[in-house]
């Protein structure tokens, strides 16, 4: 991409397969859908490839699994740019450090430390960075997690939305644990760990001005301690993900394809707030596609689907925890669910976020 000058030599570029017919970046290529799918597969895998010490790039969960001296780490890395920063139950700051937090967890880990990134845009109020720092302070000391290092970059008035935020998290597996989609198989049970939706449309009532009967917080919050807790009961846990952008919709499509299974869900099982469901309704969306940020799905073994729904349920953050569906040999790589008319249809992967800048 460069020449011996230094110089950028744009004309000579070409992306290893084509990315649809998008010469430029779109909102949609940062919405977790199949735009970003094929960003990452296309262009971002194959210009990071043959990294050193032997890891792997292409994991593609939601920390990366490494192996040092021997111990095993969870590392994670997430940008927050939501909009607006301030939303009902939360802001940028604490949604930014709970996200990483979760990320970290699904792999099993316990994260212990944090760093974080703030490129803030000139004019910004300080008051207000002040509250956003607080927020992250309070949630890091709440789930047990220190931020330990971080920057700071100030770009021009007009340049930026008044802050983005980027965290890192590192965490340590436990010896004896491993989650991934090469564990998951048919007859697994699929739980979500509670009410879905909640934390989009909470952000989009305030983006838009809309009222909704009454007001719908996010559900944003660390989930470390719910994983302890099905892991320290020795529940047979084959994986975790939290389901942020694309929803509930686009984690059991990318673990359908990453794991080679079908999944069958049924959708009156699925824990919808009637509020939630109703401003879906309005605003013409479906309520497995919106983000979450304090929820988790969890794939378990058949035989310990009812004592993993009875610690879940047990735990604060896990009180609606839920079996929608199970893991099945049929139709592999597709997600399908049963109708509240007897019906089935295809749950596919979005093309993009049905609301960006969600977190």
């Amino acid at each position: 991409m460069n020449d011996p000058t230094g110089h950028l030599d744009l004309e000579n570029w070409s992306c290893p397969l084509p990315l649809r017919d998008y010469p430029t970046i779109v909102m949609g290529h940062g919405g977790g859908g199949r735009l970003s799918a094929e960003l990452i597969e296309h262009l971002f895998l194959p210009a990071f490839s043959g990294t050193v010490n032997d890891i792997p790039l292409n994991q593609l969960g939601d920390a990366a699994v490494l192996e040092a001296g021997g111990a095993r780490l969870a590392f994670s890395t997430d940008s927050y740019v939501v909009r607006p920063r301030f939303f009902p139950g939360g802001n940028i700051g604490d949604l930014a450090v709970n996200g990483t937090i979760n990320d970290v967890s699904m792999t099993g880990a316990r994260p212990f430390a944090l760093s974080v990134g703030m490129v803030l845009e000139e004019g910004m109020r300080i008051d207000e960075l002040g509250v956003i720092a607080e927020a992250m302070g309070a949630a890091a000391r709440r789930a047990g997690v220190s931020i330990v290092t971080g920057d700071t970059k100030v770009v021009d008035a007009g340049n930026g939305d008044g802050v983005y935020i980027n965290t890192a998290g590192i965490g340590l597996i436990p010896a004896g644990i491993d989650l991934g989609p090469h564990r998951v198989r048919p007859g697994d049970a699929i739980i979500v760990s509670g009410a879905i939706g909640m934390h989009g449309i909470a952000v989009m009532s305030v983006r838009e001005g809309l009222e909704f009967g009454s007001e719908i917080v996010t559900d944003s919050a660390p989930l470390n301690g719910l994983v302890d807790s099905l892991l320290a009961a020795g529940i047979e846990v084959h994986m975790m993900r939290d389901p942020t952008r694309g929803g509930v919709a686009a984690t059991l499509n990318e673990i359908a394809k990453t794991s080679g299974t079908g999944m069958r869900i049924v959708e009156r099982d699925v824990p919808v707030p009637d509020d939630v469901r109703a401003a879906c309704g309005f605003l013409g969306l479906d309520p497995l596609y919106v983000a979450n940020e304090g929820k988790l799905v969890a794939f378990v073994a058949a035989h310990d689907t009812e004592r993993a729904l009875d610690i879940m349920r047990a735990h604060e953050f896990g009180s609606g925890a839920t079996l929608i569906g199970h893991v099945v040999e049929e139709h592999p790589g597709v997600v399908v669910a049963k109708t509240g008319i007897g019906g089935t249809r295809v749950v596919d992967l979005p093309l993009a976020e049905q609301l960006p800048r969600i977190c």
